[in-house]
């Protein structure tokens, strides 16, 4: 209800008087009770001894743990001069594309931080948060979850205005051809009519499993890199008991036109700066799966500028730029998204809404990501049909000679017992020397169990079985590969020589294997 001028003049008169009286403190480390400091101080109009005039409402300003925040932008590489130059220096500029919360965004001129309102009980969350988000930054700075650099609130007039300031995701610099916001669910996860309407429209998970149905495919490194930063984010928020979070994800592709391009490039001398260098350490989407000194040139050139985005390519072959990031983490498991999952799961399908409890949340998301979203390009390996025929030749040269050694020992001792049966040997040699399917092989167990087998059938009695005799003719057809078998009769154990061969194996499949089970 505030005025938006208003907000923006309010935000940058706060945050420069807060971050310039913070350089007068000196750098120690950071305390526990250092995250739950409140600073407040009073800004009228007509100016004071500490505070400048300004020509807006008289308004309070508060700061939420100072000194904690300070630590967090030195640990991204913000120095306090660039952080004030960069909100400070130029107009705020509103983005006109705001969330299902009702929240304002604005994006700083250099297009480096976003400003987001939030409710009072998402910034009550965050500053509960901060020890733990602490600990997590100084393990692993390399994360695609919210770079936190500020929390403050404006009091005018009886309002509360919480704000968070946050890395940019998505610069505008480049065109998003695509924008998403996906969660890993089904239920009422597509963009509504009215958002399809606005000239950038973000859509949700089933937009992007009607328009990317194949998904978005990687090298092998980068897909690696992008799933471990995701897995252990998620382990993060759900340590936390954080979930109904997304991966905002905006696609960007190389392949459209160069005039298009061209005319992106050259918008405004603020987006030049962005292009000459990075300020914020581990703010790109490359950045914050592979750290700094890394960029994917596997499918761009070298004229081309990533702007620190993941280089991949679409299921029609297009080469893309991938910018991303998980946002809105500030939603916690309590009793209201409790009650919310409850009632909604009793209308529909509990576990393809939205809130969910977190672990449950956690795996969706990721299994989503994995399986749908984000794909691994497979790597053909050179020449394999001649190595698999080498290999073939190999094995059966070895079971030719096991087999003949077996058959050799067999017919020595028991000469005579299986005179009208089909030998051992010749079972094999018939599979072997098919003249229809040469290919066809012995599994390797099969072979070793062979030779044991030779010990047990030159010390004991071997009986034939009649019915077995009567159908040796038809033991094995190689041309038709149907199933057939023939059983030896060995005391009280019996001895199966089984070949299976399924029709959908003979279609999809150019090889077979003999299966001997014992």
């Amino acid at each position: 209800q505030t005025a938006s001028s208003a907000i923006k003049g309010a935000i940058q008169l706060g945050i420069g008087y807060t971050v310039g009286n913070l350089t007068s403190k000196p750098d120690r480390d950071v305390l526990m009770q250092d995250f739950y400091v409140v600073e407040s101080v009073f800004l009228p109009s007509e100016g004071s001894n500490l505070t400048p005039a300004h020509h807006y409402p008289d308004f309070r300003f508060k700061t939420y743990a100072p000194l904690a925040f300070r630590y967090f932008r030195e640990l991204f590489g913000i120095k306090p001069d660039d952080y004030l130059y960069s909100i400070c220096s130029e107009p705020l500029i509103e983005l006109s594309n705001p969330g299902a919360s009702g929240s304002l965004f604005f994006v700083t001129s250099g297009d480096e931080f976003i400003i987001k309102t939030v409710q009072h009980k998402e910034a009550e969350f965050l500053q509960k948060l901060l020890p733990g988000y602490y600990m997590n930054l100084n393990q692993n700075p390399r994360t695609l979850l919210p770079k936190f650099y500020g929390l403050y609130c404006v009091q005018s007039g009886g309002i509360n205005i919480r704000i968070v300031v946050m890395n940019n995701v998505l610069p505008r610099a480049l065109k998003m051809h695509f924008t998403y916001d996906l969660k890993g669910s089904t239920y009422k996860r597509r963009a509504s009519r009215k958002e399809r309407e606005k000239s950038n429209p973000t859509f949700k998970d089933l937009d992007f499993l009607q328009d990317m149905h194949e998904g978005l495919c990687f090298d092998s490194e980068t897909h690696s890199a992008l799933m471990k930063t995701l897995q252990r984010d998620c382990r993060v928020l759900e340590s936390f008991k954080i979930m109904d979070y997304s991966l905002l994800l905006g696609i960007h592709i190389l392949n459209s036109n160069m005039k298009e391009k061209e005319g992106e490039c050259s918008q405004s001398a603020s987006d030049a700066k962005r292009h000459g260098g990075q300020k914020v350490l581990y703010s790109t989407a490359m950045e914050s799966i592979q750290g700094p000194g890394k960029s994917g040139d596997s499918v761009t050139t070298e004229t081309t500028n990533t702007m620190g985005g993941i280089p991949a390519k679409s299921h029609k072959g297009e080469k893309l730029l991938l910018f991303m990031g998980i946002i809105d983490i500030l939603q916690s498991y309590r009793l209201m998204k409790k009650l919310e999952h409850s009632w909604k799961a009793l209308v529909y399908d509990g576990d393809t809404v939205s809130v969910h409890r977190p672990s449950f949340y956690a795996d969706r998301f990721l299994k989503f990501m994995n399986a749908r979203v984000f794909k691994k390009v497979q790597a053909l390996k050179p020449s394999p049909s001649k190595k698999r025929c080498n290999s073939i030749t190999a094995l059966k040269a070895t079971s030719q000679e096991i087999v003949c050694a077996v058959s050799q020992e067999w017919k020595d001792e028991k000469h005579g017992i299986l005179a009208e049966g089909q030998s051992y040997a010749s079972l094999y040699e018939e599979v072997l020397g098919s003249q229809h399917r040469p290919y066809l092989v012995p599994s390797t167990p099969s072979l070793f169990e062979a030779a044991s087998l030779a010990t047990t059938l030159s010390s004991s009695s071997l009986n034939v079985d009649e019915h077995c005799q009567r159908d040796q003719p038809t033991l094995y057809s190689s041309s038709k590969g149907l199933h057939s078998s023939s059983t030896f009769t060995l005391g009280d154990s019996a001895i199966f020589f089984t070949s299976e061969q399924s029709t959908l194996e003979m279609e999809n499949d150019n090889a077979s294997v003999l299966d001997v089970y014992l």
